[in-house]
């Protein structure tokens, strides 16, 4: 029972820092605005969302969470009966989203017109964006390998438990990352703001990050579903 007393990976919490911290470089080093590192969060929730898919499917544990129930007809859903209900529920989660992020600009030109200055204009380094959500997958994808199949964490999980799982993250990131930016809007962007909302982006990333892996340290593993 040992492998279920200990917390995440060390390999996987220096991904997190390391990969959430790239975004320092974008900010200083490739100018970039609060658009385009709202674009990286909002890409960054499609590869959560992605790699619940697996999550769900190797989850062997057959009760749901406590307070979520997810039936279809008489019984529990079955994880390929989770699975497309989770890519539709949260593929428009994922989407209104993705419509607030790109509309910011939208907003920044009406802001900037209503305040007597020129219409805003925001400028995404897409090549540059690229990168750095090719670096967080990698850090999230060291986390489902290391901590979820390597510490086999899916014996202490269930498919409804795991569908639910990536909600209460983003939600509470994006809080976070929102609140961040208006001051950042508030302050006219300067780097000095967005490089604040990136480090508070990475702490609460990381105490999330390692408050889940703490919680399935600590729970014995579930009956299978098998």
């Amino acid at each position: 029972m040992a492998m279920f007393r200990s917390s995440s990976s060390a390999a996987a919490v220096a991904l997190l820092i390391a990969f959430n911290l790239l975004p320092l470089v974008g900010v200083l080093v490739w100018g970039w605005n609060v658009q385009s590192l709202l674009v990286l969060y909002w890409l960054e929730n499609g590869i959560i969302g992605l790699l619940a898919i697996p999550r769900i499917l190797r989850a062997e544990g057959s009760p749901a969470p406590p307070g979520v129930t997810v039936k279809v007809g008489s019984s529990t859903a079955s994880k390929f009966v989770l699975v497309p209900f989770f890519l539709l529920h949260y593929g428009i989660f994922w989407t209104v989203h993705g419509a607030f992020v790109f509309m910011l600009p939208l907003f920044l030109s009406i802001r900037g017109m209503i305040d007597g200055g020129a219409p805003a204009t925001a400028v995404v380094r897409w090549d540059s964006i690229g990168l750095a959500a090719l670096g967080l997958a990698i850090s999230h994808g060291a986390s489902f390998v290391l901590n979820y199949l390597g510490r086999r964490e899916y014996l202490t999980t269930s498919p409804a438990a795991q569908m639910t799982a990536p909600y209460g993250r983003v939600v509470v990131l994006h809080v976070t990352i929102l609140a961040g930016v208006f001051v950042s809007i508030a302050l006219g962007t300067p780097i000095g703001a967005l490089v604040v909302l990136v480090v508070l982006k990475t702490v609460v990333d990381l105490a999330a990050h390692l408050a889940e892996h703490r919680r399935a340290a600590t729970r014995p593993p579930l009956p299978s579903s098998a």
